[in-house]
């Protein structure tokens, strides 16, 4: 004899669902709709209309401006005493990036640094190879970009490092300390004013 046809079925039974959740396991809850998928479409579309981008707090923006400037004021000092031009618009274009985007990976040390000093140095590989003309900087910029993508290190301002370095020809031996010191106050400097602010941002988020 079957064993089946003596012996009770046993079922078992799990918690039980919200009313809600019970409307959209049998198809006609608000989220999947009843079978034409009308009201799941609405669920997405509604989804995608609240997103909205963050504006930021009167605080938090001039917490942000007052950063910048003061790092932009901080290397025409030392720029002053040094009596070398160590604020260049590349370096101005990195400080904004910094104290207004702190955590993403384009404003972290490794990529302000690092992606500098690739652009200075596609800028004197592309005068090594042609003479110095917008062209050559064009190249010059485009090479730069490759190399921080390549290296982990993106950071659009170090393409303008790479087209100065062209179109101005400096010295390497001067211009490459004075830019790696420079972006590295910048980073402290960044370091610094995140510290200042309650409930800022802290940076960096990684150095290397």
């Amino acid at each position: 004899m079957n064993r089946d046809s003596v012996l009770p079925r046993r079922t078992t039974t799990g918690p039980e669902l919200p009313a809600t959740e019970q409307g959209n396991e049998r198809g006609d809850g608000p989220g999947n709709g009843k079978g034409d998928g009308q009201g799941h479409g609405r669920g997405r579309g509604r989804g995608r209309g609240q997103r909205k981008s963050v504006r930021p707090t009167a605080v938090a923006a001039l917490h942000s401006v007052s950063g910048f400037t003061a790092a932009l004021l901080g290397l025409v000092a030392i720029g002053a005493m040094i009596h070398e031009p160590v604020l260049i618009p590349s370096l101005a274009a990195s400080a904004a990036v910094l104290h207004s985007t702190p955590t993403l990976p384009t404003a972290q040390p490794r990529s302000v640094i690092v992606g500098h000093l690739l652009g200075a140095a596609a800028g004197y590989a592309a005068l090594a190879l042609s003479h110095s003309s917008p062209w050559t900087a064009a190249l010059a910029g485009g090479a730069t970009l490759a190399a921080t993508t390549l290296a982990r290190s993106p950071h659009s301002p170090a393409c303008a490092t790479s087209v100065i370095v062209v179109l101005q020809t400096p010295a390497p031996a001067r211009f490459v300390p004075l830019l790696l010191g420079a972006t590295t106050v910048l980073t402290l400097a960044g370091m610094a004013a995140s510290r200042v602010r309650r409930g800022a941002p802290r940076y960096p988020v990684y150095w290397w």
